[in-house]
């Protein structure tokens, strides 16, 4: 999960047509820089994701669906490395 995500690059927008000429090169590039790519069709759109990205947005959607996780997770995003102990609360 990144901490960045408002300074994230905007996601590659392709046309289907041109998505699909040069797939295999396209999978390539995802799956090398994991960044997802808007594949924009005529009549709907669909987002090309590398396995990995995939796998770990699957782990994301399962862990905050933990209860109290989310904000577990958030306020360990904000507690300094410094206020940070050993000891575990659960």
């Amino acid at each position: 999960m990144s901490r960045d995500t408002e300074t994230a690059r905007p996601m590659q927008r392709l046309p289907a047509s041109e998505a699909w000429r040069d797939f295999e090169r396209l999978i390539d590039d995802v799956g090398t820089n994991h960044s997802p790519v808007l594949i924009v069709g005529t009549r709907s759109n669909a987002v090309l994701v590398s396995e990995e990205g995939w796998r770990g947005l699957q782990e994301t959607l399962r862990l905050v669906q933990v209860p109290g996780m989310a904000g577990s997770i958030l306020e360990g995003l904000a507690t300094p490395h410094e206020a940070m102990t050993d000891e575990l609360e659960w």
